[in-house]
């Protein structure tokens, strides 16, 4: 009999949809009989701006995406943050943070956004990026369904 690997972490992609959300329900589900830590990760960047071109109200991105992370928690898990989870807000495209971060957790769990038929079939760009190049398993979690 192979004996059990001990799970120490299990990444989270949150970006604030529904899916997102689902996917720290998930992943809290599967931490709390492993006694596994939740890392709820949301990436922000800057987008790129056309020398001699400067845009109005192009700055805080970091601000804002750290709202919509705790937003998500909170939707999550409600007012009380479970012990076992932390957040963190790392800079850069969600693809290559995530497969980075995928290097030193035992898994990954992302949220799928559908948009029904034949769409609903195929995974997002950061989804099928990660599950092709994650360092460990990768569960990808569907929006919850409205009934």
């Amino acid at each position: 009999m192979t004996e059990a690997r001990e799970v120490r972490n299990i990444v989270v992609g949150v970006d604030g949809s529904d899916a997102s959300v689902e996917a720290l329900r998930e992943a809290q589900a599967l931490a709390i009989p492993l006694a596994a830590q939740v890392v709820a990760l949301a990436c922000w960047d800057v987008p790129p701006v056309y020398d001699g071109y400067v845009a109005m109200g192009i700055n805080d991105f970091d601000v804002r995406a750290g709202e919509i992370l705790q937003e998500a928690v909170a939707k999550a898990y409600g007012p009380q943050t479970p012990d076992n989870v932390e957040t963190r807000l790392v800079q850069g495209h969600p693809r290559p943070t995530l497969i980075e971060a995928s290097k030193s957790a035992q898994m990954l769990v992302l949220g799928r956004r559908g948009h029904g038929g034949f769409g609903g079939l195929l995974l997002g760009s950061v989804s099928s990026a990660c599950v092709a190049h994650a360092h460990c398993p990768v569960l990808v979690v569907h929006s919850p369904s409205r009934h």
